[in-house]
């Protein structure tokens, strides 16, 4: 199977030419974000409809990334593209101050989908403004200064937001805003716990979270954020229990419970909200991504009641001159309705329990490069390894260049192959749209069969 032309309706032709002039254009004036800019060899993208996107040449990519994890309802949704023309024709833009329709709409639609009294929205223009406005109203709330995140984390690439990340993206900028503490939060199959099983795994998290407390003293202690499962970092879920003694630990000591949802949050792992797996509430909640399938930029923060109730009479310092996009609230609103007509937070959780996770473990019984599967929903990760007894990952930790041919060899078999992969270190991440076809599913599945034989060859 090689990449091949698409059959969307809104396919263009073919035009080799129009996409040289494309990508000409983006090398000599695009600075892209996190590459070295003279290695990199950015695709040149005609269009995309659905779970699909196409290049200049025809070649049409199943896109097992929905982006950067963000368009939940696949590309170029009628209904979400008519909404944000008919607000453009009605009301293009407007400042945050005022109360128009699309925003307070949006609000509504959000706060009826947020778990307990999370009914108060801070509309922002994406992930990591949501982050830095959580965290900026958890420091003003309990007049503390820390803030703890676990080191398997990511949540956003702004001051405050990178400092409180745990992958290396952090390293050249982690100047050390203030208070910032990082903790090892649970995983079971790379545990720093020396723990065998999920119940102990937990257990161990929770003692170290409270010692981690102890000695930097709960009294100082602003807020906890934790991804409610998370993304970039490897789709870990947390085991039974976990999230749950976190909230009692931030109640007993007075500190705010920030789950960051950004991109487990609208249905991706076939609830409206990863927390309500886990039956647990948070003080605030961030969201972005899927909340309008990233068809304009947004973002937010769902406040609970006693947070908002600070800053009743007092002011909040914060603000963005886009809060609540008139564009990106359609865009959202009709989104919402998308999902809700069309059952894609219900789908998703089928497509994940009948197609993607039986699958993705059939290939891993098959395939030696695959240490571990998990996630669930249109959520889920393959674990790659050298060894599945010693579970050494295929690649280095945060590897490039020759380290990391292994990855680099599998990337390039699944576009061979027609696939799209989001790959992140020794990881390959299942994430397509949360209305994925079986057809489209399976379709995925197959070029990973062929490029895992690729991972294979680095196996011992």
């Amino acid at each position: 199977m090689t990449p091949h032309a698409s059959h969307g309706s809104h396919a263009p032709q073919v035009d080799s030419a129009a996409g040289a002039a494309v990508k000409a254009a983006d090398r000599a004036h695009v600075f892209h974000s996190w590459s070295a800019q003279g290695l990199i060899d950015p695709l040149a993208v005609a269009g995309a409809e659905g779970a699909y996107f196409w290049d200049y040449d025809g070649n049409r990519y199943l896109d097992f990334t929905s982006g950067l994890v963000f368009t939940n309802i696949g590309y170029q949704h009628p209904t979400v593209v008519a909404a944000i023309q008919e607000q453009a024709g009605k009301l293009a833009t407007f400042a945050p101050a005022f109360a128009i329709e699309a925003r307070s709409e949006a609000a509504r639609l959000i706060a009826e989908r947020t778990p307990g009294d999370l009914d108060k929205i801070f509309f922002t223009n994406g992930g990591a403004e949501a982050v830095e406005n959580a965290v900026r109203m958890a420091r003003l709330h309990t007049g503390r200064t820390k803030v703890l995140s676990a080191y398997r984390s990511y949540h956003g690439a702004t001051s405050t937001a990178i400092n409180l990340t745990g992958d290396p993206r952090r390293w050249p900028s982690d100047n050390g805003s203030a208070g910032v503490v990082r903790f090892w939060a649970p995983f079971l199959y790379r545990s720093p716990f020396h723990a065998e099983a999920e119940a102990e795994e937990c257990a161990r998290a929770l003692q170290h979270l409270e010692d981690t407390l102890a000695f930097e003293g709960p009294a100082t202690i602003a807020a906890i954020i934790l991804e409610t499962i998370p993304g970039t970092a490897g789709i870990m879920t947390p085991p039974p229990g976990y999230l749950a003694g976190v909230r009692e630990i931030c109640d007993r000591y007075g500190i705010v419970f920030v789950l960051d949802e950004v991109m487990a949050g609208f249905g991706r792992t076939g609830k409206w909200f990863a927390a309500e797996h886990f039956d647990v509430t948070p003080d605030l909640m961030t969201f972005a991504k899927g909340v309008n399938s990233g068809y304009v930029p947004l973002g937010g923060v769902a406040i609970s009641a006693e947070i908002a109730a600070t800053f009743e009479t007092r002011p909040y310092p914060g603000g963005l001159t886009y809060s609540g996009h008139p564009l990106a609230c359609a865009a959202a609103v009709a989104t919402i309705g998308v999902m809700e007509d069309e059952k894609v937070v219900e789908h998703a959780a089928h497509i994940g329990e009948t197609v993607l996770g039986p699958g993705l473990r059939e290939l891993a019984e098959r395939h030696p490069s695959v240490g571990q599967v998990r996630g669930l929903g249109a959520f889920w990760a393959l674990d790659l390894v050298r060894d599945r007894e010693t579970r050494e990952p295929l690649v280095p930790y945060n590897a490039s260049g020759e380290a990391n041919a292994p990855m680099a060899a599998f990337g390039a078999a699944c576009k061979k192959n027609g696939l799209w992969p989001f790959i992140n270190m020794n990881r390959t991440h299942a994430v397509p749209a949360c209305n994925v076809t079986e057809a489209e599913a399976k379709e995925g599945l197959a070029a990973l069969d062929v490029a895992l034989s690729v991972a294979d060859e680095h196996t011992v």
